[in-house]
């Protein structure tokens, strides 16, 4: 499946939506960026062979590795989903929908220290 930018653009905002409040109201210092997929250096740089696929990654601080004397961010933590490697795996509209869904929120889970056994009880294992 192939879609322009503007339409991958509006997949990725329904697929926010669907994300349970929990997740999402937890989600306000983080952007939703669209690349069309990841560069030669990040699959290097995470481990991952120029081959392997990556289909979102997060890039800020784990709350985690935040305590009150740390320095404040500079921007907002980011979530970048990969246009072309989610529609590479689609044959519909909805199962990428879910798939970007599925992609956004295992980013965020691990940011917020959210379980696998939680994901699995929200629909994400």
């Amino acid at each position: 499946m192939k879609l322009s930018r503007k339409e991958f653009d509006r997949a990725v905002q329904r697929a926010y939506n669907r994300i349970p409040a929990e997740i999402r109201d937890r989600m306000e210092n983080v952007v939703i960026a669209v690349e069309t997929r990841p560069s030669r250096r990040l699959l290097k740089d995470m481990g991952y062979a120029p081959d392997e696929t990556l289909l979102g990654v997060y890039d800020g601080a784990s709350l985690a590795d935040r305590s009150f004397f740390s320095s404040p961010p500079l921007g907002p933590d980011t979530i970048t989903v990969f246009q072309e490697p989610l529609e590479e795996m689609c044959e519909t509209l909805p199962e990428l929908e879910r798939e970007i869904e599925i992609t956004v929120v295992h980013e965020v889970a691990h940011f917020l220290g959210i379980s696998e056994e939680r994901l699995e009880e929200l629909g994400y294992g």
